[in-house]
């Protein structure tokens, strides 16, 4: 007997019945960039559809989000030049206002969960992720100082901390120091397999965060990669890593897809600004549909095996599902 697939798609109703992959709000994670200040609301010109704002601009952001049932937040901070040295001495101090509007964040929103960035690049005068030493980007100096923010921002009331930095054994190094610092039930988001893309533009453009010279080959990922991916990810498993992430998302599904087959912990996948860029620009020119491309985009990284995205259009697909 002739089988008909079709039959499955005669209607939106049976369509809906038999859909494999449903995206939903608590998917989904809001990247906000915070600047210092008040009143500050800035519209990014190469990813239009995030701003750079100040804590008063954001906590009205998130009560926003949260009336729409998005709850889940990732925060990186605009750092100002002259906070910035050699060694990201700003990154854990006292009076860093990064760490001041996590405090206020997570005082009025407590059910949120808001997660940490943890990297050298905002705060150190090279733009490095790490600490540069004879133009060198070396490796375990760097891990102290990772350690050290990390621990700040936990106190600050960060829900999940992220090293974003691809330094090895970071997440060791901060899981020790979390918990001897007594945050053990502080979760680890570890940036397992951070490529080194050209798709990070507008990101950097709104943290102003570019390296000053040279690039970040020598420790994000070379893009035609899969089985150092792998090598990474069994490294911050070992080390303690709470959850996993492929950045970006886009061009990197199959990654996403071997992480899903191969570990039993939640895969996070960074819908990056380029990505989403490009989708925006291609709307804005007419060459696609925004309300139907948009969606599908963000889709396609669930149905590949993401547990949880990161994207900047996760306010509007809020929206859209309030209205469904």
């Amino acid at each position: 007997m002739l089988r008909r697939p079709r039959r499955n798609r005669v209607s939106p109703t049976i369509r809906k019945m038999v859909q494999e992959t449903t995206l939903q709000v608590s998917d989904l994670v809001l990247p906000l960039f915070l600047v210092e200040g008040t009143k500050v609301d800035e519209q990014i010109t190469s990813l239009p559809v995030a701003r750079r704002m100040s804590l008063d601009v954001i906590l009205e952001e998130v009560n926003t989000c949260v009336s729409l049932g998005l709850k889940q937040f990732i925060l990186f901070p605009s750092i100002p030049e002259n906070r910035k040295d050699t060694i990201a001495s700003y990154s854990y101090a006292k009076d860093n206002f990064y760490l001041t509007a996590a405090n206020t964040i997570k005082s009025k929103f407590p059910d949120i969960c808001l997660i940490s960035d943890v990297a050298m690049d905002p705060y150190n005068s090279d733009g490095h992720d790490g600490l540069v030493v004879d133009g060198k980007i070396v490796n375990d100096p760097t891990l102290p100082i990772l350690a050290k923010m990390a621990v700040a921002q936990a106190e600050a009331g960060f829900d999940i901390i992220a090293p974003s930095d691809m330094m090895d054994g970071r997440v060791e190094h901060i899981r020790t120091a979390l918990d001897e610092h007594g945050y053990e039930d502080k979760l680890i988001l570890a940036y397992t397999a951070k490529y080194a893309s050209a798709f990070y533009g507008p990101f950097r453009d709104a943290l102003d965060s570019a390296p000053k010279s040279g690039d970040k080959k020598t420790y994000q990922m070379n893009p035609a990669n899969v089985n150092e991916a792998h090598i990474e990810a069994e490294l911050d498993i070992a080390e303690g890593a709470d959850m996993i992430m492929v950045k970006p998302a886009m061009h990197y599904l199959d990654v996403i897809n071997e992480f899903k087959a191969s570990y039993d912990i939640p895969i996070v996948a960074y819908h990056v600004s380029g990505e989403c860029a490009q989708l925006l620009a291609a709307s804005r020119l007419g060459w696609l549909d925004y309300d139907q491309a948009m969606p599908e985009a963000v889709l396609s990284i669930k149905r590949a095996g993401a547990d949880i995205i990161i994207t900047y259009f996760a306010k509007e697909l809020a929206i859209k599902f309030s209205k469904a």
